[in-house]
């Protein structure tokens, strides 16, 4: 997307900063797991998989290994994503305008979130995204 200044970009749709690439894993692999894809991907979350339709989706980002498996000395290989991943998640449309996302994001005290068209995801919107998509 082109940056354009802030009065316009408040209002632009989400769906058009987001990242549409995912990388996902599922929640019986082991955090070791996680963190070699993340590496290999150059990303800071990862998209858990559900286990089935009537399942939530799960997030397991950077801060959620630090916090729940280095600071305590637990083992990687031995700790499994589903365990410190973050479930349910907020998720937001694709017609969302920037505006709302951002609003939300800091509410709800989160950092990225899933973009949702109702039938599945098809990106991640991160406030970096928003931030990035700002020309001043």
């Amino acid at each position: 997307m082109a940056k354009k200044a802030l009065s316009t970009v408040r209002f632009t749709a989400v769906g058009s900063i987001m990242n549409k690439t995912i990388v996902s894993i599922n929640g019986k692999a082991t955090v070791a797991d996680a963190v070699k894809l993340m590496k290999e991907r150059k990303v800071s979350s990862l998209l858990v998989n559900r286990r089935s339709q009537g399942d939530a989706w799960g997030m397991l980002t950077r801060k959620d290994v630090v916090n729940k498996v280095v600071d305590p000395g637990r083992n990687p290989k031995e700790v499994k994503v589903f365990e410190i991943m973050t479930k349910p998640l907020i998720m937001v449309s694709p017609g969302l305008a920037i505006k709302y996302c951002a609003r939300m994001l800091h509410h709800a005290g989160i950092r990225r979130a899933p973009v949702f068209d109702g039938k599945e995801i098809i990106g991640i919107v991160s406030n970096t995204d928003i931030f990035n998509a700002i020309d001043v």
